[in-house]
C-alpha cells in the first residue's frame, strides 16, 4: 500500500511550523530545514507541492521571527548553557550551535553570555564542564576500579569531547572526587 502525503500549501507550512515549535526550541535555520525536509518527503511521495515553496518557507520563518517565537540569540544562549551543564566543551558547544544554523556572531555572543551567566573565566568554565562529563561518564576520579589501567582511555574520552589536554589531565589525575571539587573551587 502506497503512503500518501498531504499537499504542501502555505497553510500546511504554517501549521507544520507551529506544531514543530510547540515541541522543540529551534533557530530560524533549524525551522527552515525542518520545513524543507517535509517538502522533500512530500515530493518523494508524489504529493502536490505549491509553486514557489521556498519563498513560502521564508515567509513562514519570517512570520515566526517577527512574532518573537523564533529568536536565534536566546536559542543559542539557552542551548549553550544546557550543553555546558551536561559537560560539553566550548569547542563542542560552538560546533553544535553552528550545526543548528546559528550565525557565527550569535555563537560568539552566546559563549560570552556563558561567562556572564556562570560568573567565571573560560578556563574555569571548561574545567567545570570537563569535571561534569567525567562524573557523568565515570571517568578518572569517579572510576571505582582499574583507574590507572584506564587513564589513557579516560584522557582520550575527554579529548574527543573537545577538551584541551591540560584540562583533561587535571580532571583525570585528580586523586578523588573531593580533590577535584577542591581544584574547581581554587580555579
Amino acid at each position: 500500500m502506497k503512503r500518501t502525503a498531504r499537499p504542501i500549501t502555505a497553510a500546511y507550512l504554517q501549521n507544520a511550523a507551529a506544531f514543530y515549535l510547540e515541541r522543540y526550541a529551534s533557530s530560524a535555520e533549524g525551522l527552515r530545514r525542518v520545513l524543507q525536509r517535509r517538502v522533500r518527503k512530500a515530493q518523494m511521495l508524489e504529493a502536490p507541492v505549491m509553486e514557489n515553496v521556498e519563498q513560502a518557507i521564508e515567509v513562514v520563518v519570517q512570520k515566526f521571527v517577527t512574532a518573537g517565537l523564533l529568536d536565534d540569540k536566546s536559542f543559542a544562549e539557552t542551548k549553550a548553557l544546557s550543553l555546558h551543564r551536561r559537560g560539553a566543551s566550548d569547542r563542542l558547544t560552538r560546533q553544535r550551535l553552528q550545526a543548528a544554523g546559528v550565525a557565527a556572531d550569535t555563537v560568539d555572543h552566546a559563549m560570552a553570555s556563558l561567562d556572564d551567566e556562570l560568573g567565571g573565566r573560560a578556563e574555569k568554565r571548561e574545567l567545570k564542564a570537563a569535571a561534569r562529563l567525567a562524573q557523568r561518564r565515570r571517568l578518572g576520579p569517579h572510576r571505582t576500579k582499574d583507574r590507572e589501567d584506564h587513564r589513557h582511555r579516560d584522557l582520550a574520552a575527554l579529548a574527543r569531547a573537545g577538551f584541551a589536554l591540560a584540562i583533561a589531565r587535571k580532571v583525570i589525575d585528580a586523586a578523588d572526587p573531593e580533590a577535584l571539587a577542591a581544584a574547581l573551587d581554587e580555579a
